[in-house]
Formats: C-alpha cells, structure tokens, sequence
C-alpha cells in the first residue's frame, strides 16, 4: 500500500490540467444533490445512483488523466444496483450508528470503497459490493481514516474562505479517496 503523501501527491498529479472538469463534475454533483434533497423519494432513490456516478467520475479521472460529464450519471446504467446500495448503506450506517457514534464511524470506513467496487464488478449485488467493500477495508479503515484527516487544515481553510477553498480542496480530496482505492485494490 503506498504512503498517503504518495497517495496525495498522484491525486494532484491526475488533476493537473483537469482541474475544469473535476470542479464542474463537483459542483453538478452538489447542485443535483440539492434539487433532490427538496423531494420526499429523491434522496431514497437517486442518493446512490448519483453518489456511484460521482465516485466512478474521480476513478475514471484519477486512472485515465481524464473525465467526462456523463460519468457522473453512469449510475443510471446499472440503477437498481446502485439505488439499492445507496439504501442499503443509508440503513445499516443509521442502525451502526444507533448503537453509538464510534461503531457507526467505522462502518462509514468499511462500506467507503462500496461505489468503487461496484464501478469495477458491474456484476455484483448490491449486498455483494458492501460486502466486498468490508472486506477490502479490513486492516486499511485508519489509513484512510489518517488520508481524511491530513485534509482537515484545508477544510478549515476553506470554512474561512466561505467555501471558496472548497473549489480547489473537494475535487483535491476526492481524486485522493479514489487514489487510495486504487491503491488498495493493486
């Protein structure tokens, strides 16, 4: 498993000249996310669909040097899979979590590469990717967990900013989550 300053350095490198493309595919991601949070079933059902495109979006960048916009709706392509791992996650993620804030966090940590799978074994069941998710996880939940921390000074930075710093911190910190998953899957 590489460092998580290696980790970090090839995410930067991957968004070199795609800075454009991975802000835009970040602030569609959000908009979309917002027009659906005003509905009663949006969330339920589109939580995941969107949520795989957007992931599958930084993979596609992070191993290609490229992306596109229709990546962030290939959820659609598969949608009853990622509509049902999108419920599926939202339900055993609120049950862990009801049990106390810590056992809810490490789940969070163990279903994190769920969409990533999902993007490379199309094949799988919903209860498949988490599962494999789980599995891929074991003994990797704190380095990722020390990957998101390292990126908590430059979201302060950009709590200052009024979320301006955001523009340049999320697409710099979800091509980094995507890194590690590749980094983990070799």
């Amino acid at each position: 498993m590489l460092p998580n300053r290696q980790i970090k350095v090839e995410a930067k490198a991957a968004l070199s000249g795609n800075w454009g493309i991975a802000i835009g595919i970040w602030v569609v991601y959000l908009v979309l996310g917002a027009a659906i949070a005003f509905t009663f079933i949006g969330p339920i059902i589109l939580s995941g669909v969107f949520a795989f495109g957007f992931m599958a979006a930084y993979l596609t960048l992070v191993r290609t040097k490229s992306t596109s916009f229709e990546t962030l709706f290939s959820g659609f392509s598969n949608f009853g899979t990622t509509c049902v791992v999108g419920i599926l996650q939202t339900i055993f993620l609120t049950l862990w979590t009801l049990l106390f804030i810590i056992p809810g966090i490490v789940k969070i940590y163990s279903y994190s590469m769920t969409y990533y799978v999902l993007h490379d074994n199309p094949n799988l069941s919903a209860s498949e990717a988490i599962t494999e998710s789980r599995r891929m996880m074991n003994g990797y939940k704190g380095k990722l967990f020390c990957l998101d921390l390292s990126f908590i000074g430059w979201f302060l930075l950009s709590a200052l900013t009024l979320g301006l710093l955001g523009f340049y911190v999320l697409p710099y910190y979800n091509a980094a989550r995507a890194r590690f998953y590749e980094a983990l899957k070799n």
